[in-house]
């Protein structure tokens, strides 16, 4: 209990040292004292090093550098031994700040350094802007007034983080010098005065002392030398009686170099020997030859040139001895303030890095989400589509000519229903960038002709003409294309023309435009006669989900999906979709696609074997109307087919008996499709080499890259009849 309240007592001690030490210096290092002495009788370790830290800070702004520096090294081995990388930056700090201000730039520099990797691994945003206004004053010195400028921003920008107004308007004083060097006096007076400002308000004096300082220089240029004059003489009170030597030095300096300026020699005289012989005495080694220049200035203008070479040699000796010292670092330190600025770089790359990081994550969950989201929508809307369609298709045979066309108007509406669907899936896949074209040889003018007759009904329903215009140089031609995909951009351009063109025509047109030995270059249009599209919707409707407002007030039908999708296959055919259109008038979609000539010889198209009579079927399928569709299907085949309703029925199932074949359903309770799969392909029995084929209605189910490997083929549900037979034939031996 009693350590908790000497503890407490420390800390209360070096709060208050640390909160006067603008206006009382030596209190603060009085009061420190006492808090390290408790700290060592307490055996207080953490509590030493942070009161040598504060004793090192204070001896250095006394100007007691060689102590300082003495207190600091004392506190890093404690801190050292704590394992405290915090503390020991705060100390070091310290070290740096004596190497700058003695001059030793180049040691300076690497202290600093230091101390802000391990200020910017802590968020220590107050040490952080510390060290940028340090920075400043390196950069200031070596005349790169850019990168002065940048450092002091970041000092009031980590400063204002936490709410240091003090170091913001530490920040406002060498600035103010900045710009009033660049003939920017408004800019300069309006930063000092804000410094003074908030010194006032915050009562240090000692900062206040340099914000007068500041305001000085820029009154001086103006040439409001009773002004100066005044803020000189405060701010150089202040610092002798903080004991703030540079400040001094600084003051003394500029006093005098404005009596020079104003003509007041006298007291010129009186104020440069000062500032000199203060410069000399405390080792301040820039002001030791300016000092020099001002003094043969004045005596040059007073005509004493005896005197005034003097001070000249004086000064040529006192700036070689700095120029050849630092020209010894010069590059050394050059390169270290390229490390400040390539670390502030990797900062900013780091925390854009972990920010996209987390855009990728965000990302990633919500495609996964959304993958999810389309496997349970395709499987339970497509597994129902499918009994609708197959059931109509069984129906369709046996059937009276006026059920007939009931069974047909039950197919129509449920292959719209089918399109729509897979229009919302197709789109997701290309969004997702999980599409790929899939060529093979296509004999182009077949491929049209066949879409044209698979809309020349619809369009004769509607009394338009649908024509088709085929280069003759295309006729015969194969090329490597993916027909799916192609047909799918064709079947939206084709549909939408007929979708809205009331009266007229459709013309579709596949025109040559230039060839070469291994492909050609192809322009594939599609124009109508139809309602047109205002040219502010022109580009709106290539968006997902988008109608123009004419679309809707005739009340069109569509998801919106249709030419969005027309877009995305296009430009995966690297190419782009043009539109020409007017209101009333009409529109014409074009592309031009280039096409790798087909080298393979024609191949005759063998006949299917359908002699699958007797083969024996496991169809794995949870859904009772389904299996029912499926068995009925198999048995227009003569296939012999045992339904199970789930995996583990499954692998019960082909651990008693051979099959010649597997139907598998995907998603079905207690084990699903993946899982079954994987054990009959994993585990002994007597299926596991036999064709597994997966009957899902869930699109993105070929996508599972643990799984696919263990099926010979993914096929869709609705069942495309002749699909499943191709590949019962293909598969069962």
């Amino acid at each position: 209990m009693q350590i908790d309240i000497e503890v407490q007592k420390i800390i209360s001690l070096l709060h208050e040292a640390y909160e006067i030490r603008g206006n009382n210096i030596a209190e603060s290092i009085k009061l420190t004292q006492i808090a390290l002495d408790l700290s060592e009788e307490n055996k207080q370790p953490e509590l030493i090093a942070q009161c040598l830290t504060r004793l090192a800070l204070f001896h250095m702004i006394k100007g007691n550098y060689t102590q300082s520096n003495e207190l600091s090294e004392k506190a890093i081995n404690y801190y050292e031994t704590i394992n405290d990388d915090l503390g020991i930056a705060n100390a070091r700090f310290n070290i740096a700040s004596v190497y700058y201000k003695t001059d030793n730039f180049h040691m300076g520099l690497l202290n600093l350094i230091e101390c802000l990797q391990i200020y910017k691994k802590h968020n220590d945003h107050h040490n952080i802007a510390r060290v940028y206004k340090s920075l400043g004053t390196i950069y200031e010195y070596f005349g790169d007034e850019i990168k002065a400028i940048s450092a002091y921003e970041e000092t009031i920008s980590h400063a204002a983080m936490v709410g240091d107004r003090n170091m913001v308007s530490n920040a406002y004083n060498p600035l103010s010098g900045i710009y009033l060097k660049k003939g920017e006096l408004t800019t300069a007076m309006d930063l000092a005065e804000k410094a003074i400002q908030i010194k006032r308000e915050t009562g240090d004096t000692r900062g206040y002392a340099f914000s007068v300082y500041a305001r000085a220089k820029v009154y001086s240029e103006m040439g409001e030398y009773g002004l100066a004059e005044t803020d000189y003489k405060e701010s150089l009170k202040i610092h002798q009686n903080t004991n703030e030597l540079l400040g001094t030095a600084m003051t003394l300096r500029k006093l005098g170099q404005m009596y020079l300026v104003s003509n007041q020699f006298d007291k010129a005289l009186e104020t440069l020997n000062e500032a000199r012989a203060f410069s000399y005495k405390n080792q301040v080694a820039i002001i030791k030859y300016k000092s020099n220049y001002h003094l043969y200035e004045l005596y040059k203008k007073t005509d004493h040139p005896g005197k005034s070479l003097q001070y000249l040699e004086d000064y040529l000796h006192e700036k070689e001895l700095v120029v050849n010292n630092q020209t010894l670092t010069i590059i050394d330190n050059f390169e270290l303030m390229n490390k400040v600025e390539a670390m502030k770089r990797e900062s900013e790359i780091q925390k854009e890095r972990a920010e996209m990081l987390e855009k990728k994550t965000k990302a990633e969950n919500l495609a996964h989400i959304k993958q999810d989201f389309l496997s349970t929508m395709s499987h339970e809307i497509r597994t129902p589509l499918n009994a609708v369609i197959t059931i109509a298709s069984l129906l369709e045979s046996h059937a009276s000519e006026e059920d007939r066309q009931l069974i047909h108007s039950l197919k129509f509406a449920s292959n719209n229903l089918l399109l729509l669907i897979n229009d919302i899936l197709d789109f997701t896949r290309l969004e997702s960038g999980k599409m790929d074209l899939e060529k093979r040889r296509t004999p182009i003018k077949n491929l049209f002709e066949n879409l044209i007759k698979t809309y020349s009904g619809l369009a004769q329903e509607k009394n338009l003409n649908l024509n088709l215009t085929i280069d003759d140089s295309l006729h015969g031609k194969y090329y490597e294309m993916d027909e799916t995909r192609f047909s799918q951009i064709m079947i939206n351009l084709i549909g939408n023309a007929i979708k809205y063109t009331n009266q007229g025509k459709i013309n579709v047109e596949v025109r040559l435009i230039e060839m070469d030995n291994h492909a050609d270059s192809i322009r594939i249009s599609v124009e109508d006669s139809g309602i047109g599209i205002q040219e502010k919707d022109q580009a709106l409707i290539f968006e997902s989900f988008s109608q123009t407002q004419d679309v809707k007030t005739r009340k069109h039908g569509g998801s919106g999906l249709g030419l969005a999708i027309v877009r995305k296959l296009v430009e995966l055919h690297k190419s782009e979709i043009n539109l020409i259109s007017r209101p009333g008038l009409g529109s014409v979609f074009y592309f031009d696609l280039i096409l790798e000539k087909s080298m393979e010889q024609v191949q005759v198209p063998k006949t299917l074997n359908h002699n699958l009579k007797g083969k024996r079927i496991l169809l794995v399928e949870d859904n009772q109307i389904n299996a029912m569709v499926a068995g009925k299907l198999l048995a227009k085949w003569e296939l012999e087919t045992k339904h199970v309703a789930n995996g583990l029925l499954a692998i019960e199932a082909v651990s008693k008996e051979a099959f010649d074949c597997i139907l598998m359903d995907i998603h079905m309770p207690e084990m699903d499709g993946f899982e079954a799969t994987k054990w009959i392909r994993t585990h002994e029995n007597p299926n596991k080499t036999k064709p597994i084929l997966a009957l899902t209605a869930d699109i993105t189910a070929e996508n599972e890259g643990n799984y696919k490997n263990y099926f010979n083929v993914f096929l869709r549900k609705p069942i495309e009849t002749e699909k499943l037979l191709e590949n019962l034939v293909k598969f069962i031996k």
